[in-house]
């Protein structure tokens, strides 16, 4: 699909004229956040356009609350932090409606001496399946489905309450309700129509299943591209939320009381240049094509042991709770929500849903992840077997989807697809991120451990 983007001409043209006087030079960190510089258009344009901008390396070593971690081999004290070199992606500079004369373009990271790609950067990661793929003569396809809660309360506000007794923006669910998105439309609205100024094309917002929860649906594209518009989509729903005085998040599972939040990702085979589906095949059983069996039976094979990048939190597994939306099983079926993997479509748009992903999935490795396991489907011609009719959660004959970070952790470690898809630098700064991750958990005092046991032990 073509990119909705401005050429590096006009951005000149519009620095020039004065319409623009700031660059947000951005990529993507562990968390799938975006991070980097506020360049002013001059500068840019003067040093930027054909170069670079430096930052710290540790920016790919640190957690959520940016502290550096130990463990990694790629940054790390002893080698003192130096700095890598973000090099702009010009195919992807895009104007910023909601900031002032702002544009942004995504980078690459390479290091600052020999110019090499830092092979551990989220982004250089999913390239590298796309480069998988099209060595086989495919492009994937992904759609995502991103969903979050709306809150009536600001940033300040929620830090403020520690996060207890939020208020939703609405007090009802919301599911395809069009009353009650009426009047979330001031903000909802406003996302929809930065995204479509930001070059990142919309096909509709929605009610979810939860109180105050809302989903953006993309328009689907090649992997990075996807992976770039999701990101920047979460990074201005926060951004414009906050300019509202409200606050949204993307946080798997913010309350045990509601439902959590997602990612689904589709994702499709087609042909070297992309003009063509190869999932359907209208004589197949099911209407699958060789090529899709076997996409399919990779992602039966491995979701499991790569569970990781699609739930990279300790809360991410609370989200997996039976009879709430989010799957519990590896299993495929044709149409049933109840299953981590989704037949859904027709001709042309014949594609998998996966349905394990949460909304706090940092997109690119989480696409990555997806990618790995289908090409190593595709690899070893693996069938996945019957689809599931009935309720994948109660049925007992499924494959389940790992229950806390620590067997996630221990599936990674051993896991045969990672290290084939990804090698053994990346396999070992992915699954350090997630030992530090559960090390930081077990530092900490909950306040359930405060409630349960304060008094009565």
């Amino acid at each position: 699909m073509e990119r909705v983007v401005v050429p590096v001409e006009a951005l000149r043209a519009s620095i020039e004229s004065g319409e623009v006087d700031t660059v947000l030079v951005v990529f993507p960190d562990l968390q799938g956040r975006l991070v980097g510089k506020r360049v002013t258009g001059s500068f840019f344009l003067e040093r930027v356009v054909d170069g670079s901008v430096e930052a710290c390396n540790y920016l790919l070593a640190v957690d959520v609350e940016m502290n550096p971690l130990p463990g990694y081999r790629a940054f790390n004290w002893d080698q003192g932090y130096g700095d890598f070199s973000a090099v702009p992606d010009l195919s992807t500079i895009r104007m910023v409606p909601w900031l002032t004369k702002t544009a942004l373009v995504m980078c690459d990271l390479v290091d600052e001496g020999k110019r090499q790609p830092i092979e551990v950067s989220p982004r250089r990661i999913l390239q590298q399946m796309e480069a998988r793929a099209a060595e086989r003569g495919m492009v994937v396809n992904i759609g995502a489905e991103l969903e979050f809660f709306l809150f009536k309360d600001s940033y300040a506000e929620a830090a403020a309450k520690r996060y207890h007794g939020l208020v939703p923006h609405s007090d009802v669910i919301e599911d395809y309700h069009i009353l009650q998105t009426t009047r979330d439309e001031y903000l909802i609205r406003d996302i929809r129509n930065g995204l479509e100024g930001a070059g990142v094309p919309v096909e509709f917002s929605k009610g979810e299943a939860g109180k105050g929860q809302h989903e953006i649906n993309l328009k689907y594209a090649t992997a990075t591209e996807m992976a770039d518009r999701n990101t920047i989509y979460k990074n201005a729903a926060k951004e414009i939320a906050d300019q509202h005085g409200r606050s949204v998040t993307f946080m798997a599972k913010y309350d045990m009381a509601e439902v959590g939040s997602s990612c689904h990702i589709h994702s499709s085979l087609w042909n070297s240049d992309n003009t063509a589906s190869l999932m359907w095949d209208e004589a197949a059983p099911h209407h699958m094509s060789v090529s899709f069996r076997h996409w399919l039976g990779g992602l039966v094979h491995a979701s499991r042991e790569l569970s990781l990048l699609f739930a990279p939190t300790v809360n991410s597994y609370k989200r997996f709770q039976p009879d709430s939306w989010a799957p519990t099983a590896v299993a495929w079926g044709i149409d049933n929500r109840t299953c981590g993997l989704r037949l859904v479509g027709h001709g042309q748009g014949y594609r998998v849903e996966s349905r394990i992903p949460g909304a706090d999935v940092n997109s690119y490795l989480a696409f990555a992840g997806v990618m790995a396991a289908g090409l190593w489907g595709l690899e070893h011609e693996l069938d996945p077997g019957e689809p599931l009719v009935g309720n994948a959660y109660t049925d007992p004959a499924v494959t389940h989807i790992p229950s806390t970070l620590v067997e996630a952790i221990e599936l990674f470690r051993t896991s045969e697809v990672a290290r084939w898809a990804f090698g053994e630098d990346v396999h070992h700064h992915i699954l350090n991120t997630a030992e530090q991750e559960w090390a930081a958990f077990n530092r900490t005092v909950t306040d359930w451990e405060l409630r349960r046991n304060f008094e009565q032990f």
